[in-house]
């Protein structure tokens, strides 16, 4: 396997610096996978170099994930160790540690196993773990989701060719998506060039502060949206608490959102696959009356998918309304890459479940149980679907005026 170094560590650098921008004395916390360490040994220096206080790392093996769902019985696989609730603790609530997870799964990982047995696991230890998910959903600390590839990920994108040049050949996909360059200044520049972008898309809409979006698309796609009064269109960049500014995800190429909980209507096809814990759902859709999903339909992974919609009684509502240009970086490679994060910055995408409460003014002040009284929407999930069709058309209305936002799947000029 060879991997171009120079721009491994460009990646690791922005992963540091725009990602979660490590300040002094401040820690990290990094989940990572034990196949290949060298993307969280880069950033693990880096950091260090940047001024970190301590950086730690939680190391996981996706057989032996596997392996744990397979042979665990159910009340084994609901638990959730009271180490791991005290660890929470001092890493995020004490520390307020800077969380980096480097993801690389293989799609495939579960979709032979109890569906059941996993969604009620999942759900059990969400519930367990609910109060931590507030550090990086309402921005308390900086966080970032960045990627590396994994054999199994990469040879299902690339069936055909061997192992370590299916790695080979999704690292510089990564990169180029990523906008990595071998020179440092042209990363860095790349980067502050493309957030300034969307910036300036997100203050459009923020200044116009639109009712209603609506969403039509030749595949069945007719879909209108509420917005909850004084909401925000975030961009590339968020800040946290203290107020410095990070890169949630490396890719990113969205303006999102959220929508009102109950103001959402119409149909909506999905444009690509979603892998929901080690599933692959595809071909799926659904239809909403009053912001809850009241049909779907799935020719892959219906079983998962409605696993899904039931994990709690909020997963059927949206969370998130997401603008990507459907010429992105991501889409124009043509690959599909079976990864949300790459996936859902190739297309204008929705999430069910959970709102981000920085969506809206004063939402992070809001109790969770609370949210529904501003707009928007609690639950224990949010997962991404993309439905950024080719010739998606979005218009935006406020007080009866009608704004063309999206033509052609594309910002409207």
């Amino acid at each position: 396997m060879t991997i171009n170094l120079k721009k491994l560590e460009n990646y690791a650098k922005l992963a540091v610096e725009f990602g979660v921008n490590v300040q002094d004395g401040e820690d990290v916390l990094i989940n990572s996978s034990i196949e290949d360490p060298s993307l969280a040994r880069f950033i693990t220096k880096y950091a260090y170099e940047s001024g970190a206080r301590k950086v730690s790392i939680n190391w996981k093996d996706e057989e032996i994930i596997k392996l744990d769902y397979t042979y665990q019985n159910q009340k084994t696989l609901n638990e959730v160790p009271d180490y791991i609730i005290e660890k929470n603790i001092y890493q995020l609530e004490k520390h307020r540690s800077n969380r980096i997870s480097i993801i690389g799964d293989d799609p495939d990982l579960l979709k032979n196993l109890d569906q059941k047995k996993i969604a009620e696991a999942v759900r059990e230890n969400s519930l367990k773990l609910k109060d931590f998910v507030k550090y990086t959903m309402n921005d308390m600390v900086s966080w970032l989701v960045i990627a590396y590839p994994t054999k199994k990920w990469a040879k299902k994108i690339f069936p055909e060719l061997k192992e370590n040049e299916a790695v080979d050949k999704l690292w510089e996909l990564i990169f180029d998506v990523s906008r990595i360059d071998e020179d440092w200044n042209n990363t860095k520049k790349n980067w502050q060039d493309h957030i300034e972008l969307l910036n300036e898309k997100a203050s459009f809409l923020n200044a116009h502060q639109f009712d209603e979006v609506c969403y039509k698309s030749s595949n069945g796609t007719d879909l209108r949206v509420k917005l909850p009064k004084n909401h925000i269109w975030m961009s590339a960049s968020s800040r946290n608490e203290k107020g410095d500014t990070f890169l949630p995800n490396i890719p990113t190429e969205e303006v999102f959102t959220s929508p009102q909980y109950d103001g959402v209507n119409g149909r909506l096809v999905a444009v690509k696959p979603l892998v929901y814990n080690g599933v692959i759902i595809d071909k799926f859709e659904f239809t909403f009356k009053d912001g809850l999903v009241v049909d779907f339909k799935a020719e892959v992974g219906y079983d998962t998918l409605k696993e899904m919609l039931e994990s709690d009684p909020n997963a059927k509502r949206l969370g998130e309304i997401a603008l990507v240009p459907y010429h992105s970086p991501i889409n124009e490679s043509n690959v599909l890459f079976f990864n949300t994060l790459f996936d859902e910055n190739a297309s204008c995408h929705f999430a069910l479940g959970k709102a981000y409460p920085t969506t809206i003014k004063g939402g992070t002040e809001v109790a969770d149980e609370d949210l529904h009284t501003i707009g928007l929407n609690d639950s224990l999930i949010h997962e991404d679907f993309m439905v950024g069709a080719k010739d998606l058309d979005i218009k935006a209305y406020k007080d009866g005026r009608e704004y063309q936002i999206f033509t052609d799947g594309n910002w409207a000029k």
